[in-house]
């Protein structure tokens, strides 16, 4: 038992160490806001630390550790970030009331963090020395790459999906091996659950997914009857709570949204423009939009033209288009396979990740403990086929546990893992429906997430093989 305890202590240590040389100590590191910080910061009473500052200094090309306090709610984008922002604004304000430093922030996310992971180890610690070797080993190596950790200096939600996606799997799977799981453990995976569904519209999905899994918890046979009651009340709060998510969208987003998946999706490789508007059931003179995006300023008609609100904004929605691809499945496959190629980007290149003041080429990003990140991009291949092979491998192992399951709970625990790759299948496809090509390498963030995590799963689970496979040769040797 203490051996088990002692890697979750050398993984709290390791971790601590390499988080506090990434984000806290040494030069600044973050990510440069790309336009998206200012929802966050209009909600949540922040904002930029130098008004006169230029424009290609505030965007893009350097990250910022400082940032101004102001009022509250000068606009309200509905995100579980928010709480985590407002916590650490408090905590801020309590040390430097002049100035909010990101960096707070940076270390409540690194605590939440290391927390999920701690939960995992500790998990899988009835495994065997060499699985929690190898999964302490890979949560060290891939969750703290740079390409993660950066995110946590800044005001993105891609910290929050990371995290909390971590956080949910963990106390799912507590939940499936605790000989008795307690109803205050049900209410936290509950919690990490919302959380992960709220951390941005994308993720509304992912609630529906979850209920199923509070469903089938209800139903274990051994349970109390006020267990199953709790269960089946918290996951019919997730369907309730992920489709308010998505009817709560600000008009503004959906109609960006929906500017980027026609213009710069469907129409963006289009070989006949004006058949494809004809098959969305648009006009032809919206033609001279293809391949343009929202954010674009020399277009013919401009965004915010009344016609657009007529003729496209009031007539097309993302099931009409969904209903276009599954009429021409080719289309679809071909939308694919171009995000393919930007799949394995963990992070946003082209956002620097200095401050000014550090003297670095303006977007210059760091390297620093990037080996994970940039193995993926450059080894491993950018390819629908090897994302479809990685699938195959991944559910033909959680088939095969499922099947040989013995207890209803160990069923539950396959379908979790199931559901993880569910969870990457639609954030994989809700960019492309959702938001066209536009800045695929970070709308795909979650992607990568869920990726990663799955590999982790099949060398953790092929370690845990090995182990009882060289058991089973000393027994016989």
């Amino acid at each position: 038992m203490k051996r088990y305890i002692r890697m979750e202590w050398i993984y709290a240590i390791a971790a601590s160490i390499l988080m506090v040389v990434l984000l806290f100590t040494g030069g600044f590191i973050g990510v440069a806001d790309n336009g998206d910080f200012l929802r966050i910061m209009g909600s949540i009473g922040l904002n930029y630390y130098d008004i006169s500052e230029a424009y290609e200094d505030r965007f893009f090309r350097y990250a910022h550790a400082l940032y101004a306090y102001d009022a509250f709610f000068r606009g309200f984008y509905p995100s579980t970030q928010l709480i985590i922002v407002a916590v650490a604004r408090f905590f801020a304000q309590l040390f430097n009331s002049a100035v909010f430093d990101i960096r707070v922030l940076g270390v409540i996310y690194a605590i939440l963090h290391m927390t999920a992971n701690i939960i995992l180890i500790h998990v899988y610690r009835a495994k065997g020395w060499l699985v929690s070797i190898v999964l302490t080993a890979l949560l060290l190596f891939v969750f703290h790459d740079v390409g993660y950790m950066a995110y946590f200096n800044s005001l993105y939600g891609e910290p929050v999906s990371l995290i909390f996606l971590l956080l949910t799997m963990a106390l799912g799977l507590k939940l499936t091996y605790d000989e008795k799981p307690t109803k205050t453990l049900l209410v936290l995976f509950f919690i990490a659950s919302f959380f992960l569904v709220c951390s941005k519209t994308q993720n509304a999905p992912v609630g529906i997914l979850l209920a199923i899994i509070f469903i089938r918890l209800a139903f274990v046979h051994d349970y109390s009857l006020s267990w199953k009651r709790v269960a089946l009340s918290l996951g019919a709060a997730l369907v309730v709570i992920s489709a308010a998510m998505y009817i709560l969208a600000p008009k503004d987003f959906k109609q960006i949204n929906l500017y980027q998946t026609v213009f710069f999706g469907v129409l963006h490789h289009s070989d006949d423009v004006e058949d494809d508007l004809k098959k969305l059931g648009l006009p032809s003179y919206l033609s001279v939009l293809a391949g343009t995006n929202y954010f674009q300023g020399d277009t013919e008609i401009k965004q915010n033209d009344p016609r657009l609100e007529e003729d496209f904004y009031s007539r097309i929605s993302h099931v009409d288009i969904m209903l276009f691809y599954l009429k021409q499945p080719g289309r679809f496959i071909e939308m694919m396979a171009y995000a393919a190629e930007h799949s394995m980007n963990i992070r946003p290149y082209y956002l620097g990740n200095y401050e000014k003041a550090e003297g670095k080429p303006p977007g210059a990003v760091t390297f620093k403990y990037s080996g994970w990140s940039e193995f993926k991009r450059s080894v491993i291949p950018s390819k629908l086929y090897f994302i479809v092979l990685v699938y195959v491998l991944y559910y033909g192992a959680a088939l095969y546990e499922w099947l040989r399951a013995r207890h209803h709970r160990d069923r539950i625990r396959a379908e979790l893992f199931m559901l993880l790759g569910l969870v990457g299948c639609a954030a994989y496809l809700i960019p492309i429906v959702g938001d066209g090509l536009a800045d695929l390498s970070k709308h795909l963030f979650m992607f990568n997430v869920v990726f990663d995590m799955m590999l982790v799963a099949i060398v953790v689970w092929l370690a845990y093989k090995a182990r009882l496979a060289l058991q089973g040769y000393r027994k016989h040797n």
